[in-house]
């Protein structure tokens, strides 16, 4: 990426930053600001926010800007995805807005090393290019997208790698979800250590 970001994580690519409901896993249903930023290999040929693979198309952004602009809504919560955001070193970032009493969540595939100071981390693994091994100890939350059948047996290889604690999620991919989502609630039904995760977001039409 021809982008210069930082290695201190000051400035980052920013795709997008915007004040919602979280719609996914563990935290369904909260207030959470959402800063997405831009970059990412892993190539899920499902994926809904393709324009956020190309970091070079979003404007490198101050970290203390994102900080002040988490800091004007009532939700004290802000959620990092992309993208992939553990592209980028995110111990200004978390380190900011934790000190100004901000709760800071990740979504992230787990494909590069973990940076940044988290109060909940999802991992959400993915075939094309998979986690870092020491990702998933440190996982409060796996979500698997169950995009087919063969998505059952991958999601419990992961299951094995995270801690006892973890909360452990398979949602649907929204394409398949017709096909997919009685296959899950089996599933459940029969490996009650899983949960079930709907985009609730997109059934509330809200970003």
């Amino acid at each position: 990426m021809a982008h210069q970001v930082p290695e201190d994580g000051t400035l980052l690519p920013l795709m997008e930053e915007f004040y919602t409901i979280q719609g996914e896993g563990y935290n369904t249903g909260k207030a959470a600001y959402f800063i997405r930023l831009g970059g990412c290999d892993v190539g899920c040929h499902w994926c809904d926010v393709k324009e956020s693979w190309d970091a070079e198309l979003h404007p490198l952004t101050a970290a203390d800007t994102i900080v002040a602009n988490a800091e004007k809504f009532p939700g004290k919560a802000v959620v990092v995805t992309g993208g992939e955001p553990l592209i980028y070193n995110l111990d200004y970032l978390t380190a900011q807005l934790q000190g100004k009493g901000i709760k800071t969540f990740i979504e992230t595939s787990g494909a590069y090393p973990l940076s940044g100071h988290w109060d909940w981390i999802c991992l959400s693994p993915k075939k094309f290019k998979g986690p870092m091994p020491h990702i998933a100890q440190h996982a409060n939350e796996l979500k698997v997208i169950v995009f087919n059948k063969s998505d059952f047996e991958f999601a419990e290889q992961y299951a094995k790698l995270v801690s006892t604690n973890c909360k452990l999620y398979l949602q649907p991919e929204w394409s398949k979800a017709k096909e997919m989502t009685p296959l899950i609630v089996d599933y459940v039904m029969n490996n009650p250590k899983w949960e079930i995760s709907l985009q609730t977001h997109k059934y509330l039409n809200i970003p």
